[in-house]
């Protein structure tokens, strides 16, 4: 670790410094040796044996205000011992975000801020130094051995981390202390000689602002027009060049961040820069050639959710990505998200088991194209995906589907009773057997059991009967204005979605969330699509008055998130649920996903559980879909580097909007990155990426903005949808593209003189 700074005191609050009777001189940085000499220190100043006092002050921000910080450190002797035990990590990492016209916060209680020094007795004081600012050199030095500062405060904390994450942890104080600091003054004047840009320091923020010092010192460069020469101590040129090379290098740490990537995520494919993460479901598990597909297409990362599905299904899943990765001769690692404390509305009972075929038509009603429909046996796999149907029917009758022809006709009757023919118009190979397409001009509604006939000229033949329908998705159409009753799961039967009072019902599985809402407090559910008020209470109900829905009202289905923002719910940190996954996860995934993280309990917690299972080289995914978690973020990355495990952060955007405000969310993700990027953890860009792309086979243009975002990232997540392909192709051409292309590639404009 570095050492050489013994000693630092922090002033956030104006006031507290005049009561103690001190005045804050300008920001200045003195050496020992002139220090009798140029200025005059007020007595009694305290002293340590062995040290030389230096002092510093600088701007500090502090939940979105200015704060000046005076800061008295002293470099010791080469016999004396400078480190500070502590109870803590001592972190100042300001959260701020808008305010309002009114002055309040756009997210409420959003500001915090986490001392970065050791509280209690025992701080050096400073007090009035007379002088003027020592140019940029000095700030810049003054910045730099506040960084060190930091560091030494935080040496006995820091040599918990494990030792593949010490560096990282260590730049990562680094970067929280530089962040602590309004610098935006020196941010412009070292901009305007070109000299450095501290905001792009994150990944190796000592090795940049020791090279800016050399630089300064060496050109003798100075704003303020005295000459300043710093030869001793910390900054002396010995030290500056060690600081520049070896461990805390910055090619050094750009490697050490590559590095940390690949243990969690795997290596990248040639030419791209980015994974390709994708959510799979149940359909994978329906289609033979899905995984297949997906992995073609450039994806090479899979995750499955915890939340939904079974360990059986998810076993099927894992092995047909494990075979297809094999054949294929494509890495690919399996996440798997655990379900977490997240509220979730209940199941509701399932719909009937019936299939629409509707074909189109016209203003006018008149049929202009017929209905697609997929026949094939049971398992035989998925259409090819250049053919688009309309609707699948799976046929249990090997006569039907070993005799039909193009030309041929099926005829079935519908639930209703209906006779309806289907067409055969072209046949296909798949891939365990054969399948057709056929064409539809009536509007039909299939059910599970339907019997289909072969029309020949003389009679009907039976060729068997539909199967494997499933059923329709249930759901409750909320308008504003409706009343919705959440009642705990089991206390209301299934079949039943209005209350006695007339309300909507539905029900939650999460009891604990019955005894902490409180009336007056916002609800969201599915992710913000719809908005309430929590009207009243009891051990087994809430009642909601809907605030906000679509303009034809919204549609709320089993297992949609339920937020509560303002309420403040303990919740669990890994369920009974999340315990018993775990050992599946921990025994069939390269990763696995925390959700819900809020504090280092969480971690402590997730720690046990994994040393319980022998798990030392399980990844780790740590998803940031709360306010409290993307707070805790420097603590719970530090508490998380005490752990070998590769370790990574998901920012899940859904929840997190949800819980910190929509128009927070681009200051968050930001800020997420930057903490992630100083300690070298690699980060995944989650939640509606490309969903426009994924349901309907088209992006918006602001999708496509979302994923030059995303590309800072190490990898983007899709999640599941009929045009998931495709998407994953788009977006690895995306990726391609951006890692191969050079600006020469692109001609630039040519001017005359005529444009002048």
């Amino acid at each position: 670790m570095l050492g050489g700074v013994a000693s630092v005191a922090i002033f956030t609050n104006q006031s507290a410094l005049s009561n103690n009777g001190f005045q804050i001189a300008s920001f200045l940085v003195v050496r020992s040796s002139n220090l009798s000499r140029k200025y005059s220190i007020p007595q009694p100043f305290f002293k340590i044996p062995g040290f030389r006092e230096h002092f510093v002050q600088f701007i500090a921000s502090n939940n979105g205000n200015l704060a000046r910080k005076s800061i008295v450190f002293a470099i010791p002797n080469e016999k004396d011992d400078a480190e500070k035990e502590g109870s803590d990590y001592y972190i100042d990492y300001p959260v701020i975000v808008g305010q309002k016209e009114d002055g309040s916060s756009c997210a409420p209680e959003m500001g915090t801020t986490f001392s970065l020094l050791p509280r209690g007795e025992g701080i050096l004081r400073s007090y009035e130094i007379n002088g003027k600012e020592d140019g940029l050199l000095a700030k810049l030095m003054a910045v730099h051995l506040h960084v060190l500062a930091m560091e030494q405060w935080n040496a006995s904390k820091l040599k918990m981390s494990h030792k593949n994450y010490l560096v990282s942890a260590t730049n990562l104080i680094h970067y929280l202390a530089l962040k602590s600091l309004n610098i935006e003054q020196l941010k412009e004047e070292l901009s305007s000689i070109c000299l450095l840009n501290l905001d792009t320091i994150n990944q190796h923020v000592l090795a940049s602002l020791s090279a800016g010092i050399r630089l300064l010192d060496n050109v003798k460069y100075d704003s303020s027009s005295h000459t300043i020469s710093y030869s001793e101590g910390i900054s002396s040129t010995k030290s500056l060049d060690k600081q520049m090379k070896g461990e805390f290098s910055i090619n050094t740490l750009r490697r050490r961040a590559s590095h940390t990537a690949d243990l969690l995520l795997g290596r990248l494919p040639e030419k791209r820069n980015t994974h390709i993460m994708v959510t799979v479901g149940e359909e994978a598990i329906e289609s033979e050639t899905l995984m297949k597909d997906l992995l073609n297409a450039g994806t090479t990362i899979v995750r499955i959710n915890c939340a939904h599905g079974s360990p059986e299904s998810w076993s099927e899943i894992i092995r047909r990505v494990k075979r297809s990765s094999q054949i294929l001769e494509k890495p690919c690692r399996i996440l798997m998200d655990l379900a977490g404390p997240k509220l979730r509305t209940g199941k509701l009972q399932a719909g009937p088991c019936v299939l629409k075929i509707s074909p189109k038509k016209n203003a006018y009603g008149k049929v202009i194209y017929p209905a697609l429909v997929w026949l094939s046996s049971p398992g035989a796999g998925s259409p090819p995906a250049h053919v688009s149907p309309d609707a699948i029917l799976h046929v249990d009758g090997e006569e039907l589907i070993s005799k039909l022809e193009v030309d041929d006709v099926v005829t079935l009757f519908d639930a209703r009773g209906k006779q309806r023919t289907l067409k055969i118009i072209s046949r296909y190979p798949i891939f365990s057997g054969v399948g057709y397409m056929a064409e539809c001009s009536k509007a039909a509604y299939v059910k599970s059991g339907a019997k289909l006939f072969i029309k020949d000229k003389r009679r009907k033949l039976s060729a068997g009967h539909v199967v494997n329908i499933p059923p329709l998705k249930q759901f409750i159409k909320l308008r504003v204005a409706d009343l919705l009753s959440i009642s705990r799961d089991g206390q209301n039967e299934e079949n039943n979605l209005t209350s006695s009072t007339g309300a909507h019902r539905i029900a939650c599985s999460s009891e604990y969330v019955f005894d902490s809402v409180k009336p007056g407090e916002p609800i969201a559910f599915d992710d913000g699509k719809i908005w309430g008020i929590i009207k009243a209470t009891s051990t087994s109900e809430i009642l909601v008055s809907i605030t906000h829905a679509g303009p034809r009202g919204s549609k709320l289905g089993s297992e949609k998130s339920i937020n509560i923002p303002r309420s403040n719910i303990r919740y669990e940190g890994l369920t009974s649920k999340d315990l018993i996954d775990l050992d599946f996860v921990a025994n069939h995934a390269d990763m696995v996903g925390v959700s819900f993280v809020r504090d280092v309990r969480d971690i402590l917690l997730l720690r046990q559980e994994l040393e319980k299972r022998k798990r030392r080289d399980l990844g780790i995914s740590l998803k940031i879909e709360t306010k409290e978690g993307f707070e805790k973020l420097p603590l719970l990355l530090l508490e998380a580097m005490k752990m070998p495990n590769p370790l990574g952060i998901m920012i899940a955007r859904g929840d997190l909007a949800v819980e910190c405000g929509w128009e927070n969310m681009a200051y968050i993700q930001k800020e997420i990155i930057s903490v992630c990027t100083a300690a070298h953890v690699p980060v995944i860009w989650a939640t509606q990426v490309l969903e426009s792309l994924v349901r309907s086979g088209v992006p918006t243009r602001a999708e496509l903005t979302d994923v030059a975002e995303g590309m800072r990232t190490s990898c983007i997540m899709l999640n599941k949808g009929k045009c998931i392909v495709e998407a994953v192709s788009f977006l690895h051409r995306i990726l391609s593209n951006h890692s191969t292309k050079s600006d020469a590639e692109f001609k630039p404009l040519a001017l005359s003189s005529h444009d002048f």
